[in-house]
């Protein structure tokens, strides 16, 4: 008989393991010594000790699921509770026993981490829809748009949550979506007949812009394209290939006629150009006469001057202000000879001048002696009162004098 720590070999090559309840039979041995017998059943215990090892080590290291990890815990305990091995089963037992209370730790620990996950898909998802919602009502078609389609892609990224609350998020998710896209495709069909009416509406005024091109109407017909003009911004746009025709022949329209137009005013202009520099010479001419020093003679040259610049056309508009107000300046030189000379020469002016002048001195003559009175009679208060209007009433004086000096005398 033949024995170690853990089994031993009778002497029917019957071999037995030590456990806890006692020794166990596991397995009967006759093509060799006892000792070769518990070499070989000890070499299945390593086995199972590798086996348990190796399974250890990927509960610990892999992401091997429970059911797995339950399963192959259950083949190695079974290969324990046969006793087909000899070695320190207890030991096993006590290992495989760790390591299903590790299996379940971890089972339990990724429930808790699926439910997190699944606890924050759903906010997720929720916030998904929240911004869905919030999308569905905007008008920033392009941007909105482009949005809720990477909410699509970032919604497909989540995981799936119960059956019931997903469908209800997807559902509202999916409406927010279909009321978007409903009110886009009703935006931009609103959009389509707005831009059919202007097209319509700048059909017209290109058919008129067109008509008037050949005018020569110049001011009113000017006129009549600025208020083209305006009909076409309020008209608003049209699709954008009829726009863009439709422009190039409106525009094209006024061009004809604006270059036409600025053709015949470049010779009108060269032509008051002309006349400008006539008027001008003309204007030196009439300035000559003043200052008036034979009115008579001034007169008739100003008549003449005046006739030969009736005939002279129109000058450049601009110019027009200075070079008449030259003529008006001689013009009124003239006037103030004239009427210098009736007042010279008209006798009843001329006696109420006089009779003004005498009566002004009279006044001041009296006033002057009622000044030296009240000084006299030491009442310098009267005396300063009266001083005022002697001022005022000198100053009448020294101006009808100069007036009638302008009389001759």
């Amino acid at each position: 008989m033949s024995s170690d720590p853990w089994g031993r070999v009778d002497e029917t090559g019957t071999v037995y393991v030590r456990t806890a309840e006692g020794e166990q039979v596991v397995g009967s041995w006759q093509a060799g010594s006892p000792e070769e017998a518990l070499a070989y059943f000890e070499r299945k215990y390593d086995g199972i000790v590798v086996e348990i090892g190796l399974l250890e080590r990927r509960v610990k290291t892999t992401d091997l699921s429970a059911k797995d990890a339950t399963t192959a815990i259950d083949h190695l305990r079974q290969q324990v509770d046969e006793h087909h091995a000899v070695g320190d089963l207890d030991a096993l037992r006590k290992r495989l026993d760790a390591l299903v209370a590790t299996v379940e730790a971890r089972r339990e620990e990724r429930k808790a981490q699926k439910a997190k996950q699944t606890d924050e898909a759903k906010q997720a998802k929720e916030a998904l829809v929240a911004e869905a919602e919030e999308l569905a009502r905007s008008e920033q078609w392009r941007s909105a748009g482009e949005r809720l389609r990477a909410l699509v892609d970032t919604w497909k990224g989540l995981p799936r949550l119960d059956r019931k609350s997903d469908d209800e998020l997807w559902h509202r998710f999916s409406h927010a979506r279909s009321a978007f896209s409903k009110r886009r495709k009703a935006h931009f069909a609103a959009l389509d007949a707005q831009r059919e009416e202007a097209r319509k509406a700048k059909e017209k005024l290109v058919t008129e812009a067109e008509s008037l091109s050949g005018s020569t109407d110049w001011a009113g017909t000017a006129a009549r394209y600025r208020d083209l003009m305006t009909e076409w911004k309020a008209a608003g746009r049209a699709q954008r290939e009829a726009e863009d025709d439709l422009w190039n022949r409106f525009r094209g329209a006024q061009d004809v006629f604006f270059a036409a137009r600025s053709e015949v005013f470049a010779e009108r202009d060269a032509e008051q150009g002309e006349n400008l520099k006539l008027k001008e010479e003309l204007a030196a001419e009439a300035e000559k006469l003043v200052p008036v020093k034979d009115l008579k003679a001034a007169r008739a040259a100003f008549r003449s001057i005046n006739e030969r610049w009736e005939a002279i056309g129109h000058v450049p508009r601009d110019a027009r202000p200075k070079v008449e107000g030259r003529m008006q300046a001689v013009e009124r030189a003239l006037l103030e000879s004239e009427e210098s000379e009736w007042r010279r020469t008209n006798p009843e002016a001329r006696a109420r001048a006089a009779g003004l002048t005498g009566q002004l001195q009279a006044a001041v003559d009296k006033l002057r002696g009622q000044i030296d009175t009240a000084r006299a009679q030491g009442n310098n208060a009267r005396a300063d009162k009266l001083a005022k209007e002697l001022e005022g009433r000198q100053a009448l004086l020294d101006q009808a004098l100069k007036g009638l000096e302008e009389f001759g005398g």
